[in-house]
């Protein structure tokens, strides 16, 4: 007996349905049967099912001898199912990678309850992942599993049967089975949740639904889109048998209403000339079901009164209101635009405030952050400000009151401030006047090909401006540099007059002053349980990639690696799962290096940073050559790299697990890296600029040497849980090098 049934059915999805059935095949938890059901299809999902069938063992065709529609169809592998739980797929969706393993894991944590009701995301043609919003009514907070009363909020979560995991003796127990007709999901949710004894929840995206551009019944219009109301007289029929539910009347009677009002008025569903006689029907449901009491939405309304064209009125004025607005808003805009523009005109003839400097950063907080801090601290005279889009405040370091792009107090500020200070650059065209000071920090150490580099790189480039992008540096007065590479680089693909400093980063400044008391504190803080090994995972944009999705299944890795091992995730989209911490919305990259023990990267130049931390690196390079292709590259990193060196997700399962990710070998390539990339890096750099910048002091604190300088310790290098060898020789992987 399989743990899961995965039912299937499919009826012209031929071009989905493999992709649907190798997410299920090739899940990491594989006690499963996969029952795939032809509709009678008139294409090749038939024959696609028999080749899988072929191929491995744990699928089971059936085919029905004519079509019977979605409901039948899953009743037909419904009794095929073997399996201790069920689930629904459609054939046009996928399971998430580990889907099964995390259902399993839960279902062992809350008891086998009757139901798990788990989390979607819907998937379009462009690569956009969107989460269900109402994830939160799935938290595993609380006790588990519980009845629906303790969570009613269940019921607003979508009404579909393939979010749930169902144990298949509870659907015998009770006969459950699908209707016929559209809208099949609804008598067979509502009377599963109503009668489980326990249901659980699964915080988790566990399926892919994909939203087509066309061909979905959802999307289709006809007039059986009126099988919604027998449906609902399944549903409180069953309620009614049942005098122990009627309590749920109430809630269910909404829950219809809302339905009704949906597919009236979204647009494409019911043919021209139908909606009147939709609306006589739901107006006799709400008749006939009505509870007394509650209130009364003006959806709740249209329906009761039968509004039609009270409801048809009402939606065109809203779309002529719509479409007035919309023409006002561009001359607005453009008024707007124009005062603004005057008002910065006229702060740029007033004197320059000597006590201002404005910082700004694109990638959160970095070396402007740093230098804001410095600015306060050695010439505490000036006011200091940070330029922030609504809804960063998050971004925003403490200390500096906020500017917002676009507003008058931003453009005075821009006009009348002596120091701007920025790792990209300042909205709305800066005109840089006398007497204004321009520190441009840049971001980072480049490894892929930057600035006029990138005339060649149209995929990086991205329709980037070269003669706006000279324009811009010739408004610089000062580039930082946190070494002779980059120095070299930043002479020649941005050339201008500035004077390089060459100081160190700021943003690495904290790494040598930070205290093993400040490490626990942003451990904990980000919930890094005690004693655990925590691998920071940082991957590099993809300029080749519309969609940046990852290139590492982080918790395959961690199954292999062990409990003692846990992943803060700052990846392009969040990232999920057992011992996986999603860090991609925090804003102090710095502050993640020093609670980590150690750094998981491939091309990112964050490893130039945590190179300066002294602990270990590892670095990902199966895709290389197409990062080279896009981007291009300062120096190959496979061959002068900060540690060891990966070139498969096994090869690098393999490093952490023996213990070469910190042996002696892996040390000694992070000196030689720390030697050329992090020379200056002494924990002054901050302090060096704003003496030379601000004070006009010549006579600077020296440079500690690398030799001098004491590193962090991580915090697994005390815990006893730790105990992996310590190899001295040269990593197996890079043996060839």
């Amino acid at each position: 007996m399989p743990r899961f049934s995965v039912i299937v059915p499919a009826y012209k999805v031929q071009a989905y349905l493999s992709e649907c059935l190798d997410s299920v095949l090739s899940q990491s938890y594989p006690d499963l049967e996969l029952i795939a059901v032809d509709d009678r299809s008139p294409d090749a999902c038939g024959a696609i099912i028999d080749e899988y069938a072929a191929r491995d063992a744990r699928v089971k065709a059936v085919h029905l001898a004519e079509n019977q529609g979605l409901g039948r169809a899953r009743n037909a592998g419904l009794a095929e199912a073997t399996g201790d739980y069920l689930l629904f797929l459609d054939s046009d969706d996928t399971l998430t990678p580990d889907a099964l393993r995390a259902v399993a894991d839960r279902l062992k944590e809350t008891g086998e309850p009757d139901v798990l009701v788990f989390d979607y995301a819907r998937t379009y043609w462009d690569g956009r992942e969107v989460r269900n919003q109402l994830a939160a009514q799935l938290t595993e907070q609380g006790p588990a599993p519980f009845r629906l009363e303790d969570r009613p909020g269940l019921l607003r979560v979508l009404m579909v049967a393939w979010n749930k995991a169902y144990r298949r003796e509870f659907v015998q127990e009770h006969g459950f089975t699908f209707p016929p007709g559209y809208y099949e999901d609804t008598p067979w949710t509502f009377p599963v949740l109503l009668t489980a004894r326990s249901i659980a929840t699964l915080d988790r995206v566990c399926v892919h639904y994909r939203q087509r551009r066309q061909g979905s019944i959802l999307g289709t219009t006809s007039t059986r889109h009126f099988d919604l109301f027998e449906q609902y007289e399944r549903v409180f029929a069953y309620i009614e048998q049942r005098p122990g539910l009627a309590r749920w009347r109430g809630e269910l009677f909404r829950r219809m209403i809302d339905h009704y009002a949906v597919v009236f008025t979204r647009r494409g569903r019911l043919p021209r000339g139908s909606h009147g006689a939709f609306l006589r029907r739901a107006r006799a449901h709400y008749r006939r079901y009505r509870v007394p009491g509650g209130r009364l939405r003006l959806r709740h309304a249209l329906v009761r009164f039968g509004l039609h064209r009270t409801f048809r009125a009402l939606r065109l004025a809203a779309a002529v209101r719509r479409r007035v607005a919309k023409s006002a808003v561009k001359p607005a805009r453009a008024v707007r635009s124009g005062l603004l523009r005057l008002h910065y005109l006229v702060q740029l003839r007033l004197p320059l405030r000597s006590d201002r400097a404005v910082f700004a950063s694109q990638e959160g907080y970095g070396d402007p952050a740093a230098l804001e801090e410095a600015f306060r601290a050695h010439a505490p005279r000036l006011s200091t400000a940070w330029v922030a889009r609504p809804g960063q405040e998050h971004a925003v370091p403490p200390g500096p009151r906020r500017l917002t792009p676009g507003t008058a107090g931003y453009f005075t500020a821009l006009a009348r401030s002596r120091y701007l200070v920025s790792d990209a650059g300042f909205e709305g065209r800066l005109r840089k006047r006398p007497g204004q000071v321009f520190v441009q920090t840049q971001q980072g150490t480049p490894l892929g090909h930057a600035g006029l580099d990138l005339q060649e790189r149209p995929a990086a480039a991205r329709g980037l401006d070269f003669a706006q992008l000279l324009r811009d540096v010739d408004q610089w007065d000062y580039v930082l540099s946190g070494s002779r590479h980059a120095t070299l680089v930043w002479e020649r693909v941005h050339p201008g007059r500035y004077t390089t400093l060459e100081y160190g980063l700021p943003r690495n400044d904290v790494f040598q002053r930070a205290t093993p008391a400040d490490v626990a504190r942003l451990r904990a803080g980000l919930g890094v349980p005690e004693g655990a090994v925590a691998i920071l995972y940082a991957p590099a944009h993809r300029d080749h990639r519309r969609t940046q999705r990852p290139l590492l299944d982080l918790e395959r890795i961690l199954r292999r690696l062990g409990p003692r091992f846990v992943v803060l995730a700052r990846t392009p989209a969040p990232a999920q799962g057992t011992r996986i911490i999603d860090v991609s919305g925090h804003p102090d990259l710095s502050a993640l290096c020093l609670a980590s023990d150690a750094l998981l990267t491939d091309y990112a130049p964050v490893m130039f940073d945590y190179a300066g931390l002294d602990r270990p690196i590892v670095v990902h390079t199966e895709d290389w050559a197409a990062f080279e292709a896009a981007r291009g590259a300062y120096f190959d990193l496979r061959a002068f790299p900060p540690g060891a060196v990966a070139r498969s997700e096994d090869e690098l399962i393999d490093i952490f697990a023996s213990g070469h990710w910190r042996g002696s070998r892996s040390a000694q390539l992070r000196a030689a890296f720390r030697e050329r990339f992090c020379p200056w890096d002494d924990g002054r750099a901050a302090e060096r600029v704003v003496r030379r910048v601000v004070l006009g002091e010549t006579e600077l604190p020296p440079v500690v040497p690398l030799a001098d300088r004491a590193p962090v310790p991580s915090a697994c290098v005390r815990s006893p849980l730790v105990t992996v060898p310590q190899p001295s020789g040269p990593f197996p992987v890079t043996e060839s090098r």
